[in-house]
Order: C-alpha cells, then sequence, then structure tokens
C-alpha cells in the first residue's frame, strides 16, 4: 500500500445536479483522508464513477465508461475502482456478477462508510458493497469541497415519497428526509465566503422540504437574508408542492431568481393517474396562470415524457394543448424509459419506438417555437445579467443567465466574471438572447 498521503482519486460525475453536489461531498471526504485529486484517470490510484440511474441512456454512458475502467485495471490491477450513486443502489447485483474488476459498490446513504471501505480495499479486500438507503442520512456537517466558480449546489433534502410509476428515484434514494436550516445555513455562508455568487438548492422534491415545522418558503427566507448571496434558484419542486406561501417569498425577494421549473411530464388526466402524478391538467394550468401573475415576467420550464404506456395520440396531443397554452420557455423532453422495479415497467400497453421517436421530435419543435417567441418578447428590454463563463462561439464574448434562467452572449468590454451588470437584450435566436452591456458593475 502507498503512503496515504500520496494516494490520488479520480471522479467522474453522470445525471443530475444532486449527483454533482454528491460527488463534491465525497471528494471532500477523501481529501480529508490525505488524498490528491488526480489530473487525469489514469493516473489516479482510486477511481469513482457517480451514477444516474434514471433512464437507459444514462445507464449505457456509464456501462460504457466502466470498460475503460477495466482496461485501465489491466494494466494497473492495484486501481481501486468504485461505483457510487444511484446505479450502485439499484443494479449492484449485475455489478457484482458481470463486472468483477469493480471493488466497492457504494450507495447514496452510505458516504460517510467510504474512508473503511477504502482501507479495506487497499488490503485487497475485493467487491465491498454498502448500498443501505437510510431513514435519516442528510449528511448535515458534512460539507463538499467545489471547485472555484459562480454557482454552489447545496442539497437541502433527500429522496423521494411521491413514487411516480415511471420514476425509480425512491428505490435509488429512499424516503424523504430533510436537513437542518442551520446546517444548510452553514453551508450556504461557507459557499460565500468561497467566492460562490449563486445558491442552487437541491432535492429530489425541493419545495416538499420540511423541517421542525419549517417549510420550504421559510428556509428561501433564511439564505435570502444571508449577506453576500447575491442570488438563488432551487431545483426540482412538485407542482403538489408549489404553495402560494412560496410564491410570495419569491415575489418579495430580489435575490431569489424569478424562475421556476414545473414538471408537466403529461397533459392527459388518464396518463398523469397512471404515472401518479397526483395533480389535474386543469390543477396545472390554473398553478400556472396564478404563478405568472403573482411573478411577472418569470421564466418557466417544464420536463414532458412523451410514449408513456397506454398514451394514445389523443393523450398526446392534450400534452401538446398545455405546451401552446402555457408557453413554456423551455423543455426538457424524453422519450420513456422502461426502468425496472417500478410500476410502469409492469404494463402491458407499451409504446413502439417509432411512435415514440415521432411525439418527441414533435415536442421539441414545438419548444423551439415557444422559446424563439417568449426570448422574442425580451427583445429591447435590460436585464440583470450574472457573468457566469466564456462564451463556447468567442473568446471575446461572455455568457451569463438572466434572473429568469435565460442565456446572454455579450461582448466582454470591461465585464468580469462573477460581475452582475445590466444587459440590453437586442437579438433571439433559438434558446440564446444576444445582448449589449450598458455600464459595468462593481466587481463581485
Amino acid at each position: 500500500m502507498k503512503n496515504k498521503n500520496t494516494n490520488t482519486y479520480f471522479i467522474e460525475t453522470y445525471g443530475c445536479q444532486m449527483n454533482i453536489a454528491d460527488s463534491e461531498l465525497v471528494e471532500n471526504i477523501l481529501i480529508k483522508e490525505g488524498y490528491i485529486k488526480s489530473k487525469n484517470l489514469k493516473s489516479a490510484d482510486v477511481i469513482f464513477i457517480n451514477t444516474c440511474a434514471i433512464r437507459e441512456h444514462a445507464e449505457d454512458k456509464v456501462f460504457s465508461q466502466l470498460g475503460r475502467y477495466d482496461l485501465i485495471k489491466k494494466d494497473n490491477p492495484h486501481v481501486i475502482i468504485g461505483v457510487l450513486g444511484c446505479m450502485a443502489q439499484s443494479l449492484k447485483d449485475d455489478l457484482l456478477e458481470n463486472r468483477p474488476y469493480v471493488d466497492i459498490i457504494l450507495g447514496p446513504d452510505s458516504y460517510r462508510n467510504l474512508p473503511e471501505l477504502l482501507n479495506r480495499a487497499n488490503h485487497r479486500q475485493s467487491n465491498l458493497v454498502d448500498t443501505k438507503l437510510s431513514r435519516f442520512e442528510v449528511y448535515d456537517n458534512l460539507f463538499p469541497s467545489r471547485k472555484d466558480g459562480v454557482n454552489a449546489w447545496i442539497s437541502i433534502m433527500r429522496g423521494c415519497d411521491k413514487f411516480c410509476t415511471f420514476c425509480i428515484v425512491p428505490f435509488t434514494r429512499g424516503r424523504e428526509r430533510s436537513r437542518s436550516i442551520p446546517s444548510i445555513i452553514k453551508e450556504t455562508k461557507i459557499a460565500v465566503d468561497e467566492g460562490f455568487q449563486e445558491i442552487t438548492l437541491l432535492g429530489q422534491n425541493v419545495n416538499s422540504y420540511h423541517y421542525e415545522n419549517n417549510k420550504f418558503h421559510t428556509l428561501l427566507e433564511h439564505v435570502s437574508s444571508i449577506n453576500g448571496v447575491k442570488r438563488i434558484r432551487f431545483t426540482s419542486p412538485h407542482p403538489q408542492d408549489i404553495t402560494d406561501e412560496l410564491l410570495y417569498t419569491m415575489a418579495n425577494h430580489d435575490n431569489i431568481c424569478n424562475y421556476i421549473h414545473l414538471p408537466l411530464q403529461s397533459g392527459s388526466n388518464k396518463i398523469l393517474r397512471r404515472m401518479n402524478r397526483s395533480y389535474s391538467k386543469k390543477y396545472f394550468l390554473e398553478l400556472a396562470e396564478k404563478i405568472r401573475n403573482i411573478l411577472p415576467g418569470v421564466g418557466i420550464s417544464t420536463d414532458i415524457i412523451v410514449g408513456f404506456p397506454g398514451e394514445t395520440d389523443e393523450d398526446f396531443n392534450k400534452t401538446l394543448d398545455v405546451m401552446n397554452e402555457v408557453q413554456f420557455d423551455s423543455s426538457f423532453n424524453f422519450k420513456y424509459s422502461i426502468r425496472k422495479g417500478t410500476k410502469a415497467s409492469e404494463y402491458n400497453d407499451q409504446i413502439q419506438g417509432n411512435i415514440k421517436k415521432d411525439r418527441l421530435q414533435k415536442v421539441i419543435d414545438l419548444q423551439k417555437q415557444h422559446t424563439l417567441s417568449r426570448n422574442l418578447s425580451l427583445v429591447g428590454t435590460t436585464q440583470t445579467i450574472l457573468v457566469e463563463k466564456e462564451s463556447k462561439m468567442s473568446n471575446k464574448e461572455w455568457a451569463g443567465r438572466t434572473d429568469s434562467n435565460k442565456w446572454v452572449i455579450f461582448k466582454k468590454q470591461s465585464a468580469c466574471i462573477k460581475d452582475m451588470i445590466p444587459v440590453q437584450i437586442f437579438d433571439a435566436k433559438g434558446i440564446t438572447l444576444r445582448g449589449k452591456l450598458i455600464q459595468k458593475s462593481e466587481a463581485a
């Protein structure tokens, strides 16, 4: 075994923002154990892949990457390979049977046990598995190690109690439990001290947060009052738990971004019931209208699943109807993917792949129209932009987001990353706005 202080690690992360936050948590655990981050995959003593099981495509990418790890291990038998997260939880039997080169299989509630498992793996005890789900683990007072940047992901709760019939999350991340407000406040203050301008609060159903009779809007009040927090976002909420208190809290605090992700999934009541989504088309439309009334200029995005079992042309057209009525600013669109262990995987009226493909394209095309229309409405307005990164198109331009979560590209001039600056919008193409810096604000 190498000297503990010379051991290096490398983490690859797939999936949602929660996985990003979990990887940052794991990094801090490794650093405290004396590990140093490796600059590349092949030189690392320990390789972890943090996985997503939400869709088949995500799993396929992970399995492909594990094949690369196998080749690395053949060249270096001493390297430790670990699978973390949702796939570790849901596919541990497959990993044990078909991927014997994987040394550690660690579920999302077991990261505190990582030092012990690493020690055992270093002594060549193979196939170490810890995937026990917890009703209590929220990683209170165990804080992440973050790279320098603009946005800090802060997990405020874990698990899900909704049990949508298409979703594996309750089985991979367990039941809902919320972090304490003091712990969240402490992590937020640490992030601000580290130079992060924007805080994004995370949870599988972030707005079902509940701690000692404090609900999500109360937590938002606390976080918004922390000195130095310039912007607050949150994801992903559930329509059922969006309350008037939440909306008015957003309206009353300038540093809570004017943006809500509002997952629709389907516009058909029949399909919504089969999905166990707990709201109707009517409820959703009324909620979207209420959001726009209380939060003028709000950006609303959504999730849409096409080809859910039993979805007829009529059902699908009802989804298009909702899209046309709400006019979402953006959407994340998916073909239904069977997840073994979910209720929907047992339905015997699965939709053919070509039909799903066709419906997905129709949703994508319609959303492009809506996105462009809503973006064009901002031409001529002045938007406050948080400068986040260099534009992919030119090293002479910055990219940043509006309060309503729209990307804006503009010439750098005197602006710097982390500045909050006024930008006048003069053009809209696709999902991107173009603008001109009016004046430079004080540097962040």
